[in-house]
């Protein structure tokens, strides 16, 4: 389904989408984060968190190393109480992704992986390759809900076609 240098790309390309997110939040009046865009998850900052929140679950299944998010998923959305929390954490899971994409090989994206899911209160089978798939699906899904509340709030959203990435993005 996937080889390792997909996760490569899908690694660079997700650190190269929240680098650019972060330097427009950085920016951006607290207000205009924090308001409601009748969004999935509502605000800008809602949705940043409620993805880092996914990614740090995602990627606590896949390394023994990143422990759980330290709320629910009925929470996700509060992940983070400010943006400055949230732009070091981003960095830092960003930077774990990088190191777990470049340290996988072939053979781990093989078989199956199972997990509980609080959520659904039950046990999960899935490809490795599946979950690592909807992973990067996910934070694309995101992101797209970001870019649009961003151009909403009259920012200028950041480049996402990923033909268009940096060579050292």
């Amino acid at each position: 389904m996937i080889d390792k240098g997909y996760v490569l790309t899908m690694e660079r390309y997700n650190a190269w989408q929240n680098n650019q997110i972060v330097d427009i939040v950085k920016a951006m009046d607290e207000d205009a984060l924090w308001r409601d865009h009748k969004a999935f998850f509502g605000s800008i900052m809602h949705t940043l968190n409620h993805l880092l929140w996914a990614d740090t679950l995602w990627m606590s299944r896949f390394c023994s190393d990143v422990d759980l998010p330290d709320v629910p998923g009925s929470e996700s959305t509060n992940y983070m109480a400010t943006r400055g929390e949230w732009q070091a954490a981003r960095f830092r899971l960003d930077g774990r992704i990088r190191i777990w994409g470049e340290t996988l090989s072939n053979l781990d994206l093989a078989g199956e992986m199972t997990w509980y899911s609080g959520g659904m209160q039950r046990d999960f089978t899935q490809p490795v390759a599946l979950c690592i798939t909807h992973m990067f699906n996910h934070q694309t899904h995101h992101r797209g809900q970001v870019h649009a509340m961003l151009t909403a709030s009259g920012q200028s959203a950041p480049t996402t076609d990923i033909v268009f990435m940096p060579e050292d993005a």
